[in-house]
């Protein structure tokens, strides 16, 4: 029996036991095991998206944790909102690091999920592109008004409305317009090493 294994934090899964797969996200030169603000707001930001996307979002990340052999870290819906509520901006913020290896396995499933709704992300930006070409209201898009009108509902609800990043999003206009970009950013996720890029994007400015 491996007794420096069986010592170990039952929320600190062994190397041995992390999937290669969060091995393609090199570690970033940052001081400390934990994610900076920006980090922990961006990822908290494109599951958010995801769940404006799709219906039972949040049931998704979690099958996708156990599909992609994630669940020694994502282990389950608590778990799930723990990392998440890590994110400064939430409503339900918690003073709790997210550890470089929690983030790497929500990005991974983030980038995983988005592959599988390329379709549906490629069209909803095509839609908002010829919307935004004729000056026509968003809203009159039936598809994309659902996916916004979801996200702003996501945001309103799970944000602290006294944060000052928070504020700065308080219309309409302003929730659209980072709804859109977060689409961007899941299409982005879906090209050639586009989760690799996507995870060293989240420490831009950050490394030391």
């Amino acid at each position: 029996m491996n007794v420096s294994a069986s010592l170990s934090p039952l929320n600190s899964p062994t190397p041995q036991s992390l999937p290669m797969m969060l091995d393609t996200l090199p570690d970033p030169a940052i001081a400390g095991q934990g994610c900076p603000p920006r980090t922990r707001l961006q990822i908290d930001l494109i599951l958010l998206a995801i769940e404006a996307l799709e219906l039972g979002g949040s049931e998704a990340i979690l099958t996708f944790a156990e599909e992609l052999e994630l669940k020694g870290i994502v282990k389950d819906r608590v778990n799930l909102w723990r990392m998440r509520s890590s994110n400064p901006m939430r409503r339900a913020h918690i003073r709790r690091p997210l550890t470089i290896i929690e983030a790497k396995a929500l990005v991974v499933i983030a980038c995983y999920i988005a592959r599988r709704l390329t379709v549906v992300i490629r069209q909803l930006i095509a839609i908002y592109q010829q919307m935004h070409e004729k000056q026509l209201p968003l809203e009159q898009n039936l598809r994309l008004s659902n996916y916004l009108e979801r996200f702003r509902a996501h945001f309103k609800s799970r944000m602290n409305a006294r944060r000052s990043g928070v504020l700065a999003l308080s219309s309409d206009e302003k929730l659209d317009e980072l709804a859109i970009n977060l689409l961007g950013q899941l299409l982005f996720c879906t090209g050639t090493a586009g989760m690799q890029r996507f995870w060293i994007s989240l420490f831009d400015g950050e490394v030391d």
